[in-house]
């Protein structure tokens, strides 16, 4: 984030900035903006055991509830591909390639909802629009065969650029990661979840005349509409809101840090995203909707399939809550991407080599499945907590995570097709693909983190007083972070 030296800044330097026990305003969090003196007094006065107490309150309200929603989200997208081994595609009546095209039609409007979705959002309460995204999931899901996929699509576009909108209104990006993470670790539940309840949801095959895939549509698109109304009541937008359940100190010390943190300067543009993370998600994508599949021509039944995708998914999970609680620590953003994007690499890489021969190497390729999400979770946390610090002022910030996230799921619609039917069990085109994507992610991000130093060298050559002294508030407030004084996270 951009750092702004200004005097009153300069106050913050004492207790919060430079404590050993876990800043409240690390140089990160710090963003070109500058305190008046009673507020800057307000946060030196407050307490360590005060801060880790109200981080507490929001952490158990607002990050379970978000987390709950996704697993939902999620589980409705992965029970495509248990559904797929269930049955199907023969009850159907679809060819393999007609099933990727199904899959390819969701990213479309997903995609393109994706891109304007935050910039609605900020016009109105992001928690009832967050539920009335949840709540048409219903309908698509009970009707999964008549809908067509691109309406589940489009309801579904708005909701992880909202909450994660919704988690930079309450943490500064210092902080941000590991409640991202958690979030995003319902993805990873979900596959796990969706995999057991898919087991036990299709042993109701022939219940009310319906087959056991129906059922697993049924049965978890009426959770959603339950999940959708508690948003209204549960889901809340800002700390100003939240009087019920906190204090008015409370309320002020989570405004006046978002105020230091940058967040609420009234001057800024939104004209960009800093960098693209399509690479990284078209191998998640296609892995989640074909894992059953390519665990079951491993040489494992149908009703075992599901069960041996909970593992992996749980290896992805705790992946990405480590990753990001090590890197929020330390306050550098590249390795917790670089680092599993390289563990993907190696996955994609044992797959592709040992595929061929499937089945007299179950072992390796199984290690390589778990590994393979061991790299992809944590790598979503992180992307997007690094485009938040480098995006100076909140309107930029909610635009770009909005087109972050929708330039980054067109990979879903590469994603869905490269692993083809026809291919099984062996998939070259989809693992030398993800293979070639996972390790060009890896390339970008080192090339980024070279871009975003050499460009912080070259500010630091500047005089800050020369600067000041050219340039008034306004004008590098409104400069954002093409300021001179701006700092980018690495």
């Amino acid at each position: 984030m951009a750092t702004r030296h200004s005097g009153d800044n300069k106050s913050l330097s004492g207790h919060d900035i430079e404590s050993e026990k876990g800043a409240v305003f690390h140089a990160e969090h710090v963003h070109n903006s500058r305190l008046s003196p009673e507020h800057a007094l307000f946060l030196d006065n407050w307490t360590e055991p005060q801060r880790k107490a109200v981080l507490r309150k929001i952490d158990w309200r607002l990050v379970p509830m978000l987390l709950v929603l996704y697993l939902i989200s999620f589980i409705d997208r992965a029970n495509i591909g248990n559904a797929k081994i269930e049955g199907l595609l023969p009850d159907l009546k679809m060819s393999g390639t007609q099933y990727n095209i199904a899959l390819a039609i969701f990213f479309i409007p997903y995609t393109l909802a994706e891109l304007p979705s935050n910039a609605i959002l900020k016009l109105f309460s992001r928690p009832y629009l967050v539920g009335c995204h949840d709540l048409p999931w219903l309908c698509a899901e009970l009707c999964w065969p008549m809908y067509r996929p691109r309406i589940l699509g489009l309801f579904e576009a708005g909701f992880v650029p909202g909450a994660i909108l919704i988690i930079s209104k309450w943490y500064p990006p210092g902080e941000s990661q590991t409640r991202i993470a958690i979030f995003f670790t319902a993805s990873a539940l979900a596959g796990a979840f969706s995999g057991l309840l898919a087991f036990a949801i299709a042993k109701m095959d022939g219940i009310g005349g319906y087959e056991g895939w129906r059922w697993i549509f049924i049965l978890e698109g009426i959770v959603s509409v339950a999940a959708g109304i508690a948003c209204f009541f549960l889901l809340i937008d800002l700390p100003s809101q939240s009087t019920s359940w906190l204090t008015p100190d409370e309320i002020r010390y989570l405004e006046v840090r978002q105020i230091a943190a940058g967040r609420f300067k009234p001057k800024d543009h939104a004209k960009e995203s800093r960098f693209d993370w399509k690479s990284n998600v078209t191998p998640n994508y296609g892995l989640k909707f074909t894992m059953p599949q390519i665990i079951k021509n491993v040489g494992y039944t149908s009703a075992n399939a599901p069960l041996l995708t909970i593992p992996c998914y749980t290896v992805g999970a705790i992946a990405a809550y480590g990753f990001s609680a090590i890197f929020d620590r330390m306050k550098w953003r590249m390795p917790t991407i670089v680092v599993p994007q390289c563990c993907v690499v190696v996955a994609y890489a044992i797959l592709f080599a040992k595929a061929q021969d499937i089945k007299n190497n179950i072992p390796a390729c199984y290690f390589a499945v778990c590994l393979a999400c061991f790299g992809l979770y944590p790598i979503a946390p992180g992307v997007q907590a690094w485009n938040m610090s480098n995006l100076a002022g909140p309107a930029k910030c909610a635009m770009g995570i909005g087109y972050l996230t929708g330039v980054g799921n067109m990979g879903g619609i590469t994603g869905s097709s490269i692993f083809i039917e026809e291919e099984a069990p062996e998939y070259p085109t989809g693992f030398e693909s993800s293979l070639a994507f996972a390790a060009s992610g890896a390339v970008a991000v080192l090339l980024l983190e070279y871009l975003l130093w050499r460009s912080n060298k070259k500010n630091e050559l500047m005089s800050e007083d020369l600067v000041n002294a050219q340039c008034s508030e306004e004008e590098l407030d409104r400069l954002g972070d093409k300021s001179p004084l701006f700092k980018y996270t690495l």
